[in-house]
């Protein structure tokens, strides 16, 4: 219960039925104008993949995937996916995806190790992406474009919402901002991480902070990223590491930020090697996805998550993730959402 946060006199804006329409309008409409936007065909994702590839994603590298024996297969087991970052990219060197183009896909997943609350629930349903991409392509302007695409596909998605269900006003900016973790550091060197986010997205209501996962000056991490998906090591703006960063926007229900998006240009060889030094992970080289990389069979990319829940809520001005999906909650917390008009389904 420590995440849960009650909205003061909240009051849904939506019932259960206009919730479920909503929910519809928002999943089919985004992902066909982030297709359009990103040049992106869908493709079918695996719920699961073998344990020992390399190809689940480790998210901050401590979380514990839900795993399972496979009968016949002499009890080999499976992991329950935490998403798809390197799963995408190979899936893109076996499709023979083209320069400029890639793939998104629905991605379901089971994360046993989340803290419950408002924002975070066992089951996780994203907007999963990869294209491909050059060299020469490896900077932060081009990170920088891809960005605004994304929220030029958001603010597409909340005008249509508006228009269906007049009641809901727009309150995305036209505009992202972008900083990178250490700047926002050295603008609130006395707060945290989170205390940061707080205060720079309340300010501009959508932002991009960069460099998520490199070590700040202070020697400390904005946030963790695992070191084989993402490049967060690289050069990118002033001199500061990073092609990487999350996609936070002011949730005026929970009036806190929400991230909804973690992205990236993803690692080449070189980051690759340097990241598994930095966080002592060499033996993961022995891998399949690994080794791939490394005997230059996949192809350079950029891609990330976006969360679908996270973003119905948001549009839909939702106080609990559970008013969007079905899952498991402690039996307090239902308690306390239904005193508080939050109807989980």
């Amino acid at each position: 219960m420590s995440y849960f946060i009650k909205p003061a006199n909240y009051k849904p804006i939506l019932n259960l039925q206009q919730t479920e329409v909503g929910i519809t309008k928002i999943k089919d409409f985004f992902q066909a104008n982030l297709s359009a936007e990103l040049r992106l065909r869908r493709i079918t994702a695996p719920l699961f993949v073998l344990r020992g590839t390399g190809l689940n994603d480790d998210l901050n590298g401590v979380e514990r995937a839900v795993n399972f024996p496979i009968k016949d297969m002499d009890d080999v087991r499976a992991e329950v996916v935490h998403s798809l970052a390197k799963w995408k990219r190979v899936t893109l060197a076996d499709y023979s995806i083209e320069n400029g183009y890639g793939i998104y896909t629905d991605m379901n997943a089971i994360r046993a190790d989340e803290e419950l609350g408002n924002l975070h629930s066992l089951y996780v349903d994203q907007w999963d992406w990869e294209r491909v991409m050059t060299a020469e392509d490896r900077n932060i302007d081009f990170l920088k474009m891809i960005v605004r695409r994304i929220h030029a596909s958001f603010l597409r998605t909340e005008y249509l919402v508006s228009e269906t269900f007049p009641q809901i006003r727009p309150v995305l900016p036209e505009e992202i901002q972008f900083i990178h973790a250490e700047e926002l550091r050295q603008l609130y060197p006395d707060l945290t991480p989170k205390e940061r986010e707080y205060q720079i997205t309340k300010k501009y209501g959508a932002v991009f902070i960069i460099g998520i996962g490199c070590k700040l000056a202070n020697g400390e991490k904005h946030d963790g990223r695992a070191p084989d998906y993402d490049d967060w090591t690289t050069p990118g703006e002033k001199g500061l590491p990073g092609l990487n960063g999350d996609i936070l926007l002011w949730n005026p229900v929970l009036e806190l930020p929400v991230e909804i998006s973690s992205m990236g240009i993803r690692v080449d060889q070189q980051a690759l090697l340097r990241q598994l030094e930095m966080e002592n992970k060499q033996e993961r080289l022995d891998l399949y996805f690994h080794k791939r990389l490394m005997e230059g069979t996949l192809p350079l990319s950029v891609g990330g998550g976006i969360g679908q829940s996270r973003l119905c809520m948001f549009l839909l001005r939702k106080a609990h993730i559970g008013e969007i999906q079905a899952s498991i909650w402690p039996e307090d917390m239902r308690k306390t959402c239904e005193e508080a008009d939050i109807l989980l389904i």
